[in-house]
């Protein structure tokens, strides 16, 4: 089967537009006329230096992120960075209140999905071991239907903060992959994560996860977030790769902490031992930051996030779209509510499991692959990353079109 018979619409590894692939694949034989492959020099090159700056000062302008904030380049996926968040911001609240103690100290966790769930276990399970107190300040499953499922993110009057002045942190997801749940980026819509009710932006920082939508749009109030991280394999570059931007009084002397009683933190998941070293201090996943660059510079190259997310929104218009009539017509149930839809990952379920079956053949007779739904929740899952476009999402809308005439 050729390449152009077939649209990925997988939720990661996800699709990468093709000329930047075939210009990466010229990058493999021979890097800037080197004579050798991406994957071939050494990252100590001023070949490699150069790459990992212009990466860096790329995504900078394209996010507008601000001097108070670092740009690293680490090696792993977002579930590594679960770790590392505890470890490296326990550390600095020990730093800055050695006089609290483990059991007076607080992180917070807004639970919308399957991955912020999984944060908050992980959380529990290091902070938890030293006596840190881990609160779920909000979870999402509380105001749905049944009170199980992840289908909103949650009301404004929901969220139960602990004491600002001991709280480490403050975690959430921005897109939840698995489950189609994302909060709007503006702050004057109620299903935007409500920074506004945080007194200042440095205590207690906030962190996001943005892995699902990193680069498919603006992130405002940039400043105002202590971290925000992305995995790569979804819109960026191949997985291997996460990309965190830290604000630099959350670089610290991790062993200086763990004196005062903070856990040990391994100096590869030191976020200041990354700093310090310009994302080197090991080998890094080189060939994920080459695509990553590439994909930067085709972002900019195109007028940069502002009309990427023009076009990223018509696109999850037209599937929604279609999805609303199956819906309509009692195919199917899209399983997140107005206004905590992803534009990244549409979820939704048929209502007579029989349907599944013949689905399955439509979207596989069309070429479309990567349509089943998470194996946690079942159902079925169209992701729209960048590398889908407009002409994609049509030919999407059509199939679910000729589905529902066909029902």
């Amino acid at each position: 089967m050729e390449r152009k018979d077939v649209l990925n619409l997988g939720a990661g590894p996800s699709a990468l537009p093709e000329h930047v692939l075939q210009e990466a694949a010229r990058g493999l034989l021979n890097y800037n006329g080197t004579g050798m492959g991406i994957t071939e020099i050494s990252h100590r090159s001023k070949e490699f230096q150069q790459l990992t700056n212009d990466l860096s000062a790329t995504l900078r302008s394209l996010l507008n992120v601000p001097q108070t904030h670092e740009i690293l380049f680490a090696q792993g996926g977002a579930s590594l960075v679960f770790s590392s968040i505890v470890l490296n911001l326990l550390s600095r609240f020990k730093l800055l209140h050695p006089e609290i103690p483990a059991s007076e100290t607080y992180i917070d966790y807004v639970v919308t999905g399957t991955w912020s769930k999984k944060a908050s276990e992980e959380g529990k399970r290091l902070a938890g071991s030293v006596g840190v107190n881990v609160n779920i300040a909000a979870d999402s499953r509380a105001y749905s239907k049944d009170g199980k499922s992840f289908e909103c993110v949650p009301p404004l009057d929901a969220y139960k903060w602990s004491p600002p002045a001991q709280t480490a942190f403050v975690y959430y997801c921005e897109n939840e992959t698995v489950n189609g749940v994302q909060f709007a980026s503006s702050q004057a819509v109620s299903t935007a994560f409500p920074l506004n009710q945080f007194q200042d932006n440095i205590d207690p920082p906030i962190i996001a996860d943005f892995s699902s939508s990193f680069l498919s749009r603006p992130i405002p109030n940039i400043s105002s977030y202590g971290m925000i991280y992305g995995g790569a394999q979804k819109n960026v570059g191949p997985a291997g790769l996460t990309i965190l931007i830290v604000r630099k009084d959350l670089l610290v002397d991790v062993d200086a902490a763990h004196k005062l009683g903070a856990p040990v933190v391994p100096l590869t998941l030191s976020y200041k031992t990354l700093a310090d070293n310009g994302s080197l201090y090991n080998t890094p996943p080189m060939f994920s930051m080459y695509v990553s660059l590439l994909v930067a510079k085709d972002i900019a190259a195109k007028g940069g996030l502002v009309p990427l997310e023009e076009r990223n929104y018509q696109k999850q218009e037209t599937i929604y779209g279609a999805l609303e009539k199956l819906q309509e017509k009692g195919l199917i149930r899209i399983n997140v509510l107005p206004g905590s839809r992803s534009w990244m990952n549409v979820t939704f379920v048929f209502l007579q499991p029989d349907k599944e079956k013949a689905f399955l053949e439509a979207t596989e007779a069309k070429g479309l692959r990567g349509v089943k739904g998470h194996r946690s929740v079942g159902g079925f899952r169209i992701s729209l990353y960048n590398a889908i476009t407009q002409e994609n999402a049509d030919t999407v809308a059509t199939v679910l079109t000729n589905f529902l005439n066909s029902s």
